[in-house]
């Protein structure tokens, strides 16, 4: 099962490293220099036509991949706890 995460993009929960709030984690110098080398690295993929709440770091096979969203962190929590409850992640 994937988890949709925007636009018309859909990822697979096994590949979420981690789920971030974008307004509280780039406080933090170091975030800012990974989402910037991110970027410039052209790992990002942006999937808002408004304001960004949450990036999304995911890691698979081939590469390693941050989603920047408009959906809130705890939806996004939310939807990948229900995968996990459908027995997605074992």
């Amino acid at each position: 099962m994937f988890i949709h995460i925007g636009k018309d993009q859909i990822i697979d929960p096994k590949e979420i490293v981690g789920v971030f709030d974008l307004e509280t984690a780039t406080v933090s110098k170091d975030t800012r220099r990974f989402l910037k080398a991110a970027q410039d690295g052209m790992k990002t993929v942006s999937l808002c036509d408004d304001l960004p709440k949450t990036f999304i770091l995911c890691d698979n096979e081939l590469t390693e991949s941050v989603y920047i969203t408009q959906l809130s962190p705890s939806v996004t929590v939310a939807r990948t706890k229900r995968n996990k409850s459908l027995g997605v992640f074992k």
